[in-house]
């Protein structure tokens, strides 16, 4: 078991042997010593090497701040507590490494070589998967195959999963988890670019389809707007997808009293808590860089009137998942900070300030529940880089900002990848990965985005291959019935799938789809009213394993 030992600085929980510096003069940097962060007279060996946990983890957190890169997180750190100050979730954690994050291209003469700067779907799609893949494709390879994800491999070996954003839930990091689709815009069945994806052309829907067939336990965000459209084909065609998620038995929640009054979430009853019709709102109100705007006096920055209820933070939303997904199997939860990565593509400095530090909460909760909890892994990291630098003087030509920081000095922002207006780029730079718990040690010295999804998977012991989970799959049919009886069919062992449909023979009447709950699932169908022997066949969707039950009608 891992132990935090945490001490209290302020606000801060700080791990043994990543402590801060016992500094004898705290508000002077300039003496000798006084700027360190570990004790100059200390050796961090041992702690070190009792932050390392070989064992494996019951649980799994991995909370992605979207678009934060290292300069990302120095620009918060400044404004927030200072230079020399500490976040108090991100810098905590006591194991770290680098990860790459190049994705790949997907057709022409460098198909399947390195496109160096990456999307959110690519990036997603490779920790998710253990696959790289092209910008703009959620969990398919570079052939548009769809790829077994952390969470639905978690699920079918019987964890609880979760999935946590500030952003629309159909936004390429949650997507990653729950859906399988060749262009990340396939949000509803309204939307054109879903193509083959479509369920009207024989696909898997779009993301908010697959999503509820997914079936996480715990599942909240924003995103709202896609879950009023309506199937346009499959067993709930003509229905909105709200009214889908209820009749498949969710608990459908929009506001933070409706979040309260939930006290269990599960297979038979989960959760799906849509807050916005869009991203969420900001912690800070919105700043425009300009064209020498690093010239003009400095801005602090102020809180956004339009910001959700406390109850519905990112912080509080993740300590709601974990106490709704801990349970004596295991759980897997991931958390992104969505907006550090919008507001950086606005050239919005306050804006991405405060989804840092908003992300950063949800990592204090991430890091709380761990140290209680002992046999948990969690994983801090980001899945691209972004344009904002920390810069020494105005530049002539891009866009900046300048921010009075807790030093009660001014920091200028750069940002140089487009025009007033425009969308700043991603970079590719590698990114940091912190962890902190069993595991955690996989994760020191360079790394790729796709060692992170085997770290995980290793450290939960998953069995990867899920078609094997529903080997044992079996049918339980009452032997006979009467001509146009009601006949049940239960079907168990089911583990691999999450949808079952099947056919009566002869005359291949359909059966289904149905939800696979805990492993099972049931069929409630009308005899035939001709007398005779008829075999049903049912089908696992996910596994493609096929059981049969044979049952007689009898005058």
């Amino acid at each position: 078991m891992t132990t935090l030992s945490a001490l209290a600085v302020g606000t801060t929980l700080l791990l043994p042997g990543i402590a801060l510096a016992a500094n004898p003069a705290p508000d002077n940097l300039a003496v000798n010593a006084g700027a360190t962060r570990h004790d100059p007279n200390d050796d961090a060996s041992r702690t070190v090497k009792k932050a390392i946990d070989s064992g494996d983890a019951k649980n799994v957190i991995l909370l992605i701040g979207d678009g934060m890169g290292d300069s990302e997180i120095t620009v918060a750190r400044n404004y927030q507590y200072g230079a020399a100050g500490h976040l108090p979730g991100i810098d905590t954690l006591p194991l770290t490494g680098q990860y790459t994050t190049y994705s790949l291209y997907r057709e022409g003469a460098n198909k399947g070589k390195p496109d160096y700067v990456p999307d959110s779907a690519a990036t997603g799609s490779a920790w998710a998967t253990g696959t790289k893949t092209y910008d703009n494709a959620v969990s398919v390879d570079i052939d548009q195959v769809p790829q077994p994800t952390i969470l639905e491999i978690a699920k079918a070996n019987g964890l609880k999963t979760g999935n946590v954003t500030t952003s629309e839930i159909q936004d390429a990091t949650p997507a990653v988890l729950v859906s399988h689709v060749d262009a990340r815009s396939c949000y509803g069945p309204d939307s054109p670019t879903c193509g083959n994806d479509a369920l009207a052309a024989g696909g898997l829907g779009s993301i908010s389809e697959q999503l509820i067939g997914t079936r996480a336990d715990v599942t909240l965000g924003g995103g709202s707007a896609s879950f009023t459209q309506t199937a346009k084909a499959g067993a709930y065609a003509g229905q909105t997808l709200f009214d889908q998620a209820a009749a498949r038995g969710y608990q459908v929640v929009g506001d933070a009293a409706g979040l309260a009054s939930v006290t269990s979430a599960n297979q038979k009853a989960p959760l799906l808590g849509l807050f916005t019709e869009s991203n969420f709102p900001t912690r800070y109100a919105a700043t425009a860089a300009t064209v020498g705007g690093a010239d003009l006096p400095p801005v602090t920055c102020q809180p956004n009137p339009q910001r959700l209820a406390t109850e519905l933070s990112l912080g509080s939303l993740t300590t709601k998942a974990l106490s709704l997904l801990d349970n004596k199997n295991g759980f897997f939860l991931q958390v992104e900070g969505a907006s550090i990565d919008k507001r950086d593509h606005a050239a919005d400095a306050c804006g991405q300030i405060g989804e840092t530090v908003d992300f950063d909460e949800a990592v204090q909760a991430a890091l709380a529940f761990a140290e209680k909890d002992g046999d948990t892994l969690v994983l801090v990291t980001a899945d691209h880089a972004h344009s904002s630098q920390i810069v020494d003087s105005t530049p002539p030509t891009s866009l900046s900002t300048a921010l009075t920081t807790a030093d009660g000095t001014v920091m200028k922002v750069s940002y140089g990848t487009a025009a007033a207006g425009g969308s700043q780029q991603h970079t590719g730079s590698q990114l940091r990965i912190a962890g902190y718990g069993p595991g955690a040690a996989n994760i020191v010295g360079l790394t790729d985005q796709t060692d992170t999804f085997f770290t995980m998977a290793n450290s939960l012991e998953l069995e990867r291959d899920t078609a094997a989970l529903s080997d044992r799959a079996r049918l339980s049919i009452d032997r006979s019935a009467k001509p146009g009886a009601t006949v049940t069919l239960k079907a168990d062992r089911f583990g691999g799938d999450r949808q079952l449909s099947g056919t009566v023979s002869p005359g291949d009447t359909p059966l289904g789809p149905v939800d696979v709950v805990d492993s099972s699932a049931a069929f409630s169908f009308t005899a035939p009213t001709e007398p005779g022997d008829y075999t049903v066949t049912v089908v696992g969707a996910q596994s493609g394993k096929q059981v049969t039950a044979k049952f007689t009608v009898r005058k």
